[in-house]
């Protein structure tokens, strides 16, 4: 499959009808495709999979940071993830997904982080031992999903960031 067919498809996938804000939970742009341990998003997952024919997809609705790292270090291969920037209520939620995300992989995290925060991000990988590259600079506009919002969207800074062991 092309890209262009790829970001096609992905303009056609359902989005949170009702973002939790306690989640940080925002619609992304068609060339980023999201996970989430809420069941609601699991749900909007499993509607998106079968409109695309996706076979072999598990999905576990479970706290990914509350599990023992024991359960499944090194579980899979690589990870590619969009965590909750820790802003609003959960400030340093980002480095909690990161680290658990570093335990359960044997290659790569692949990771969505504040530009920002990339000072802090360089020395929780150093601090972890881990090897940090950005691999790309993006601009995430993330439209207006709650009563609070005031502007129609917020375009902000985010870096791509691929973490590995070797």
């Amino acid at each position: 499959m092309k890209l262009k067919e790829l970001e096609g498809r992905l303009q056609q996938v359902d989005v949170f009808e009702s973002p939790k804000l306690l989640l940080e939970q925002y619609p992304t742009r068609p060339h980023i495709a999201g996970f989430d341990i809420d069941e609601d998003a699991l749900d909007i997952f499993r509607t998106n999979a079968e409109e695309f024919e996706l076979q072999n997809v598990d999905l576990v609705q479970c706290d990914i940071c509350a599990l023992p790292s024991t359960i499944l270090e090194k579980s899979v291969d690589t990870i590619i993830m969009n965590p909750p920037f820790g802003t609003k209520h959960n400030k340093g939620m980002d480095m909690t997904f990161l680290k658990s995300a570093l335990q359960m992989a044997r290659t790569a995290v692949y990771s969505l982080h504040k530009t920002s925060t990339r000072n802090h991000v360089q020395k929780k990988a150093a601090d972890w031992k881990v090897k940090m590259e950005v691999v790309a600079e993006l601009r995430y506009d993330l439209p207006a999903s709650y009563k609070f919002h005031k502007k129609k969207s917020v375009d902000i800074e985010v870096d791509f960031i691929r973490f590995s062991f070797d």
